[in-house]
């Protein structure tokens, strides 16, 4: 802007000069024609005044000078002329002043000589005997005037340009450094040429509204990246050529991406099937839904088109996970197969074994054995109904009791009492450790569960193996841990035990008459009754299960 504004002012200043410098010369040579217009006029007066009194032979008495005397016949014959011989100069009856003189009494012409660039004025008067006396003088044309005072006149101009250059670096850098200092956080409270004013208005207005328009397009933003910062479901925005355009962090853990997919084709990032034909069907403008397995986890999609005008510019895509429903599904499915064939045993033995007996296939002897049978077979389904109800109370929250305290080493003593025939048979030894410690909670929901615990560790048990239960307070926390020597559970299956029907051994858990709920419902019981469960076990060493309470 500088070099704008130093060159626009040299430009009007060279301008200017040459055009002051111009008329200049051409007022005083209008001037200097004036003037010798008066001259050749006055000197006319003084020499017509002469010539009436002294004749012509005034004339010869007059010195040669500048100006030339000629005496005119009024037919046009040159009479006198101090500067030519009259014999050869032509008639002048056609000449321009001469016709002026004739008529009007004065006559004056001025004319031009393009070889010497000069110019001739003439002046002639009619005088009262009718000759014509005309005075004549020689100056120079504007070519030759200005080409005489050349060198100072470039001197001027030289000097009046550097001076102008100067002046006009200083002004333009003073003009720019005013503007460069403006502070346009504060445009009004800056002292600027009344010139920009307005300017500074406009930018003060349109700094308002660009705030305002940042400010509600920051707002606006920050309110989507809470949005979808707090969203559980991953949304993913993309372009008609599939690149990812907006995306929340849920989908990056989706994915497994380490940088930003912005920009990136969503393609690239990841080859799923089932994800390429929703998002083909969703560009091609229809809303559709699938489900995709991604690290192990299960994702229902959900994309739908986003259109300007008619056409489709994009879509967005939504990941919720599924991975629970679909293993909960899987549970029941597994759990209604389970109860399937759980009750089918036992019925079919029943069944069995009462219709030896109805159709009197069976001995007398014989009767009271398959009786004892379809008892056994009754008590079995009996168990597994019951501890099906108590999954099913667990699971709706559907406990009929109240929360109590309960002192917990003598509720352990007295359900190791209850085991004790159990124990004894499997030649187990049961010991209760620990303090006397009170915690209020719903009494028969703890029993059942720490009653569970101890049955399988009697049951999977060594024979001369041990059970400890032991009861622990240590600051905020209070524990019931349950120890066994026995035979251990793999690791593999450590995770699945707490599971509906799951037996680690079949063949065992058949011999031992377990219905496979009873970890279930210690993983439902101990939820109920706000505790965390905890596993450690080892193979051939044994078990140990930890309720933990944060009071």
């Amino acid at each position: 802007m500088t070099k704008r504004i130093f060159r626009s002012i040299i430009l009007v200043s060279s301008v200017s000069l040459f055009v002051g410098l111009s008329l200049v010369i051409g007022i005083l040579y209008g001037y200097i024609g004036n003037q010798t217009y008066e001259r050749l006029k006055n000197e006319a007066l003084y020499i017509s005044v002469s010539l009436e009194s002294d004749g012509i032979d005034y004339l010869y008495s007059i010195p040669v000078d500048n100006e030339r005397i000629t005496l005119i016949d009024k037919d046009g014959t040159v009479i006198f002329d101090n500067w030519l011989d009259v014999e050869n100069i032509e008639n002048h009856i056609q000449r321009k002043e001469i016709k002026q003189a004739i008529e009007t009494g004065e006559g004056y012409a001025i004319r031009y000589s393009d070889t010497i660039f000069k110019k001739n004025v003439y002046y002639a008067v009619l005088l009262d005997n009718g000759y014509i006396l005309r005075l004549s003088s020689t100056n120079h044309t504007v070519i030759v005037l200005v080409a005489g005072i050349f060198h100072p006149l470039f001197v001027i101009i030289t000097l009046t340009i550097l001076l102008s250059a100067f002046f006009a670096s200083h002004v333009s850098k003073k003009i720019v450094e005013l503007i460069n200092s403006l502070d346009l956080e504060k445009p009004i409270y800056n002292s600027i040429y009344d010139e920009i004013a307005p300017l500074i208005t406009k930018i003060n207005r349109q700094r308002k509204t660009i705030k305002n328009q940042i400010e509600n397009a920051q707002k606006k933003q920050n309110e989507l990246s809470l949005i979808t910062e707090n969203m559980k479901e991953g949304l993913l925005v993309i372009g008609r050529d599939g690149e990812i355009l907006l995306y929340n962090p849920v989908i990056i853990s989706i994915f497994k991406i380490l940088e930003s997919p912005i920009n990136q084709n969503i393609f690239a990032i990841n080859r799923n099937k089932n994800l390429h034909e929703v998002i083909e069907k969703a560009l091609q403008g229809n809303h559709c839904e699938a489900v995709m397995q991604s690290n192990e986890c299960s994702y229902n999609i959900i994309a739908n088109p986003v259109y300007n005008d008619s056409s489709v510019e994009g879509a967005v895509i939504i990941f919720m996970d599924v991975t629970e429903k679909m293993m909960m599904e899987q549970v029941r499915k597994e759990f209604t197969a389970n109860v399937s064939h759980e009750l089918k045993t036992p019925l079919t033995s029943i069944s069995g074994f009462a219709e030896i007996i109805q159709n009197g296939i069976a001995k007398e002897e014989d009767c009271r054995r398959f009786g004892g049978m379809i008892f056994n077979e009754s008590q079995r389904l009996i168990r597994l109904v019951n501890d099906i109800i108590k999954i099913s109370q667990l699971d709706e929250g559907l406990i009929p009791y109240e929360r109590e305290q309960v002192e917990l080493k003598k509720l352990c003593l007295n359900i190791a009492e209850r085991l004790h025939n159990i124990s004894s048979s499997m030649q187990v030894s049961v010991h209760v450790k620990g303090d006397n410690v009170y915690l209020t909670v719903v009494k028969p929901i703890l029993e059942e569960v720490i009653y569970n615990l101890c049955d399988n560790a009697i049951k999977y048990n060594n024979k001369g193996g041990e059970v400890n239960i032991i009861v622990n307070k240590s600051d905020n926390l209070i524990s019931i841990q349950v120890e066994d020597t026995g035979i251990g559970i793999p690791e593999i299956d450590q995770y699945r035990v707490f599971e509906r029907f799951y037996r680690v051994d079949k063949s065992h858990s058949k011999e031992i008459g377990g219905t496979g709920l009873g970890l279930s419902i210690v993983k439902h019981g101990a939820a109920f009754l706000g505790a965390e469960i905890s596993m450690k076990s080892e193979i051939n060493k044994g078990t140990s299960v930890k309720l933990l309470w944060n009071i």
